[in-house]
C-alpha cells in the first residue's frame, strides 16, 4: 500500500495507476485511477477543512489511511483518500478511473453510462460506480476489508497538472494551485470546467475538499 502519511500534494500524484476495490454482498468493483485532486486543510482556501474540525471533516484530520466520503450539490456523494500527519487535515479528491474490475455490476450502478469509459469518469460517478456513500465515510483502506487501494507497478511515467475542477474563489486560481493530476491521453479522465460561485444550500457541502 503506498505511505498515505505525507501530505496531499506528494500523495496525489502516487495515486495515479493505483486500484480502488470496494466491496459489498453483491461483489466488488476496481477502478483504476487516472485522475486526482489534492486538498491541503488549513492551507488550501478551496478545502473544506480551511476553516478547521467540524463534526463533518473530523475524518479529515486523520489517521491517514481512510476514505473522506461526502454529500455534494443536494445529489452526489464522492470520496477521498485522507493522508498526511494525524491531526492535520489533508486529502485526495478521487476525481476519475477506469473500471477494471466488475464492470457488470458498476454498469447496474450507473446505468446512464452510455460507454464503459464514464462509468466512473467524474467523482459523483466514481463513488456510484463503486457504491460508495455516506455509511462509507471514515472506512479504513485495508487489503481484503471493504475498501482496499493497491498501488501501482511502478509510478506514472508522465503526469499532468493543473487547475482543479469546479473550485470557485482563491482555491480555484491554477497558477497557485495547480493541485490536480491525472494520466494525460487517459479517455476516463473528466473535462475541466473552471469554478462557478453559487448560492450554497444548507446541506450543500459545495466543491472543494
Amino acid at each position: 500500500m503506498l505511505d498515505l502519511s505525507r501530505r496531499s500534494l506528494d500523495v496525489a500524484p502516487l495515486l495515479l495507476g493505483a486500484h480502488l476495490t470496494v466491496r459489498d454482498d453483491a461483489g466488488a468493483v476496481t477502478v483504476r485511477l487516472t485522475e486526482v485532486e489534492a486538498y491541503d486543510g488549513g492551507n488550501d482556501p478551496g478545502s473544506h477543512a480551511y476553516r478547521g474540525l467540524t463534526p463533518r471533516t473530523e475524518v479529515m484530520f486523520g489517521p491517514p489511511g481512510r476514505l473522506y466520503v461526502y454529500f455534494t450539490y443536494g445529489m452526489h456523494w464522492c470520496a477521498n483518500v485522507v493522508c498526511g500527519d494525524d491531526g492535520r487535515a489533508s486529502a485526495v479528491l478521487l476525481r476519475a478511473g477506469e473500471v477494471v474490475d466488475g464492470v457488470e455490476l458498476a454498469r447496474s450502478r450507473r446505468p446512464a453510462a452510455r460507454k464503459d469509459v464514464d462509468l466512473a469518469r467524474g467523482p459523483a460517478r466514481m463513488a456510484q460506480a463503486l457504491g460508495l456513500a455516506g455509511p462509507d465515510n471514515g472506512v479504513v483502506l485495508e487489503a481484503g476489508g471493504r475498501a482496499e487501494l493497491v498501488a501501482p507497478a511502478t509510478p506514472a511515467a508522465e503526469v499532468a497538472a493543473g487547475p482543479r475542477v469546479g473550485v470557485s474563489g482563491p482555491g480555484g486560481d491554477g497558477e497557485t494551485f495547480p493541485w490536480r493530476f491525472w494520466l494525460p491521453g487517459e479517455p476516463t479522465v473528466s473535462a475541466y470546467r473552471p469554478g462557478v460561485r453559487r448560492r450554497r444550500r444548507p446541506t450543500d457541502g459545495g466543491p472543494g475538499r
